[in-house]
């Protein structure tokens, strides 16, 4: 099973191949360049490197959100292109799942934190049980935006040690070793942003269990309104 995998759901762009049990390539950015810029060169440059058909896909996975609003459509816009040209389905991974990937098999609490400004986080809780050769990845705290000091403090009530990651964690972390009462460590680099390897394996797991979607079905989950949405809002009942 060759599965594509895409991420631009942050300030990283990612794009990746995993075929069965193995990563075949990944092409990850982190700079001042907008995804609409990046994404698809980097998917042909990966191709190219690999003599990849991408007929020969069976999936694509998609970083679905939530995350920054303009590179959740252009990552979405990317994969239902694809999907319609391709006509292969495509696998909705929400972001938050795919950055606790990185940490497979940890015996932390994993806890990505997105900035999602105004002092909230885009964050959820999960914990890896071991099963047979594997480990299962159980959602503790479900994804949600939130107020970072209230998931310090649902953290805290778990009484487990926790590792954060993602892009939050620079932007709270003076507020992490305040409120977290719980002995908590910060993913290192090469692990503690998005990376479409993971939004891939995640992808070949949900094709295997039957959770695909069409091109034309897939929508990018946000999780709430974009500020441009909230501010029309407020002036509609002000």
């Amino acid at each position: 099973m060759k599965i594509l995998g895409m991420d631009s759901s942050g300030l990283v762009a990612s794009v990746a191949i995993v075929e069965d049990d193995a990563l075949v390539a990944e092409y990850t950015t982190n700079y001042k360049k907008t995804h609409s810029q990046t994404l698809l060169p980097m998917l042909e440059e990966l191709a190219e490197m690999i003599e990849l058909d991408m007929n020969t896909i069976d999936g694509i996975a998609i970083a679905s959100g939530p995350g920054s609003f303009t590179g959740l459509r252009i990552g979405s816009a990317t994969a239902k292109g694809l999907g319609l040209a391709l006509k292969k389905p495509l696998l909705e991974v929400p972001t938050l799942e795919g950055l606790a990937w990185n940490l497979w098999g940890s015996d932390r609490i994993v806890c990505p934190l997105m900035d999602a400004r105004r002092n909230q986080v885009y964050t959820a809780a999960y914990a890896f049980r071991p099963e047979g050769e594997a480990f299962t990845m159980d959602t503790v705290i479900p994804q949600s935006p939130k107020d970072i000091g209230v998931m310090l403090e649902e953290l805290t009530e778990l009484g487990r040690p926790v590792v954060f990651l993602g892009d939050g964690v620079p932007v709270y972390r003076e507020a992490i070793g305040e409120k977290c009462a719980v002995p908590y460590a910060l993913a290192p680099a090469g692990s503690n942003r998005q990376r479409a390897a993971s939004i891939a394996a995640l992808g070949a797991m949900y094709l295997k269990q039957g959770k695909a979607v069409t091109a034309a079905e897939h929508r990018p989950e946000y999780l709430r309104k974009s500020q441009a949405e909230q501010e029309s809002q407020r002036r509609q009942c002000s």
